[in-house]
């Protein structure tokens, strides 16, 4: 094979179109070609791109400061940033820990569960419990309380023994014979089973996404599962870290999706809508009574990365914060989630090779199947979901399909993350280009 790039990209079968611009929803290619960003990359831009308020905070503070190690220095921009941060996170939260991105973010959660039992005298805690069909990131950490496992097959020898259990499937896995509720309450059962296995006073934390994000594409939790799972881990001395960086900074139509949940964390990771992708920025978000730990006891949190409160970084979420906030873009994505919502039915609500539609706010999913009646995937041989892709990209869009939404194997979704400031027109395109996508990928099949 002969690579014509001395970047290293993420795959070598397809070469990729140079991106040369972007404006608003859209992102323009070196030979002229618009695409409509109808997954926001991955998730992340959340304001669209090239926002003129971003871009000015982000001038300004280069010209005052661009970079001062934390070891030395803190930075204004970085303590009004977490003091935004904090006002506006669950009961409890009262520090802001920065970091680069998302597996930053659950790798310094983990550590910071870890040598908060070491802190209090609980050095035997160390169990992780997390759930299969989720991502938590690609570090090493991360990936092992991950339950992804295309992403983790081949790394395995390396990860850290984690129990897993399942994940809150509501399409596939509730019974006809058991209510939403039920579902959900069976499933806390099965946590408290695994609990009693390894041992209550062993275990550091249950980890979990809110919202399900790229795995398995907008799984959303029963009525009562997290509350349950709250209640759970609080009995046991378990700390709950919810992963938020896909479906949280306002992505399900609330700053924090736990919100809809009535449940509050005792850690929590955020990133890709926290800086709209503007800078490499994430966060972990602590409850008092572990910071207060470590001040009492060692007096620091082990761990660090270089580029950690990055100031430029900083300014650029705090600014995608205030603008957020300014334009009422929460009230925006609920609106326009269930417009969206409208259309994903109309297109596909009797579609013979849709399954499931879900998802809320401006983070949704659509399960495809081969049979509808029974639910059957379609052959992972026939990668549908980068047929949809190559579809998409072909029409101008770019959506966030993947397979092994099932069980790592089996299964294939795409995921929609527009950004905030998609209108009525934006979402009848992407939705009509959606259609035309999969309809596309599937005759191709010969299905």
């Amino acid at each position: 094979m002969t690579i014509a790039t001395h970047v290293l990209h993420r795959q070598f079968a397809h070469p990729l179109p140079v991106a040369v611009g972007a404006r608003g929803m859209e992102i323009f290619d070196s030979a002229g070609r618009a695409y409509i960003d109808a997954s926001g990359g991955a998730a992340v831009s959340c304001l669209g791109h090239g926002h003129p308020d971003v871009l000015a905070a982000m001038h300004a503070q280069i010209d005052r400061l661009a970079y001062a190690h934390t070891s030395f220095f803190t930075t204004e921009v970085a303590e009004t940033l977490a003091d935004l941060l904090v006002a506006t996170a669950p009961a409890g939260m009262s520090h802001a820990y920065f970091v680069s991105g998302g597996s930053e973010a659950m790798e310094a959660a983990l550590k910071m569960a870890r040598q908060y039992c070491v802190e209090i005298g609980q050095p035997q805690r160390t169990r992780f419990i997390a759930r299969r069909q989720s991502y938590h990131g690609n570090t090493l950490g991360a990936l092992a309380v991950g339950g992804n496992e295309w992403r983790r097959r081949q790394f395995a020898p390396l990860l850290i023994e984690v129990t897993h259990v399942s994940p809150c499937y509501e399409y596939r896995d509730r019974r006809a014979d058991e209510s939403a509720q039920q579902y959900g309450q069976r499933l806390v059962q099965e946590l408290a089973d695994a609990i009693d296995t390894l041992g209550g006073d062993k275990v550091i934390a249950f980890v979990a996404e809110t919202v399900v994000g790229a795995t398995a594409g907008a799984l959303t939790p029963v009525p009562g599962y997290l509350q349950g799972v709250r209640e759970l881990c609080t009995r046991h001395g378990i700390l709950l870290i919810l992963d938020e960086v896909m479906c949280g900074m306002g992505r399900t139509g609330t700053l924090h999706a736990c919100e809809q949940e009535g449940v509050v964390p005792d850690l929590m990771a955020i990133a890709k809508g926290l800086g709209g992708g503007y800078q490499p920025i994430g966060a972990v978000l602590a409850q008092g009574r572990i910071v207060e730990a470590f001040a009492q006891g060692s007096g620091l949190f082990q761990h660090g990365h270089t580029y950690i409160g990055h100031a430029v970084a900083c300014a650029a979420a705090l600014a995608v914060q205030q603008v957020m906030a300014r334009d009422h873009l929460l009230e925006a994505v609920r609106h326009q989630g269930q417009g969206l919502h409208e259309r994903l039915q109309a297109a596909f609500g009797q579609h013979p090779h849709v399954g499931d539609l879900r998802g809320r706010g401006l983070f949704r999913g659509v399960e495809l199947v081969a049979d509808r009646a029974t639910k059957a995937p379609f052959d992972p041989a026939l990668k549908l979901h980068a047929r949809i892709r190559r579809e998409a990209m072909a029409r101008g869009l770019m959506v966030y399909p993947m397979g092994g939404t099932i069980d790592g194997r089996l299964g294939d979704h795409v995921l929609l993350a527009p950004p905030f400031i998609a209108t009525d027109d934006d979402l009848d395109r992407i939705v009509e280009r959606l259609r035309a996508a999969i309809d596309a990928a599937i005759a191709g099949l010969g299905a």
